[in-house]
């Protein structure tokens, strides 16, 4: 995990990990590297950046209106992103799901949060939602405007 930003200041490149490791090297870093081909293989390497955790972790705490933030909480984050990797990212190599399907991936933690607020009896937002990642989905600020042209 070459995790130095920028990609100027990072630790090691993907193609260094991959060409020492011979191809076995599981690689996430700060900032986005382009795919490289080793032996006719192509690495995918993925990006490791806490903006993956904290934007859900922070709605599941809104949406809840969690009282308190239990270590649990963070665990329920953390284990809500581990469930959107897919055995095809980990074929290309990824630990991480796509930083494209960022939304997706924060409803989803959001919604672990919350369901952990609940359970822990920390939540205030009463009665609980039935579903709680559509719920987190509506709370999303939306950049798109209509056109009144």
């Amino acid at each position: 995990m070459a995790l130095s930003n920028p990609t100027s200041q990072a630790e090691c490149t993907s193609e260094e990990a991959y060409t020492w490791s011979e191809g076995r090297a599981i690689f996430a870093s700060g900032s986005p590297f382009d795919p490289f081909e080793y032996n006719g293989e192509v690495f995918v390497p993925g990006q490791a950046n806490n903006a993956y955790i904290f934007p859900g972790f922070g709605l599941g705490l809104i949406t809840s209106g969690a009282i308190h933030v239990h270590d649990d909480m963070l665990l329920a984050a953390s284990e809500a992103l581990a469930s959107l990797v897919t055995e095809e990212h980990f074929e290309k190599g990824l630990i991480y799901p796509p930083f494209s399907n960022m939304r997706k991936i924060s409803a989803n933690i959001a919604a672990k949060v919350a369901a952990k607020a609940y359970e822990l009896g920390l939540a205030s937002h009463l009665p609980q939602r039935k579903d709680l990642v559509k719920y987190a989905e509506s709370c999303m600020y939306n950049s798109g405007y209509r056109s009144y042209l």
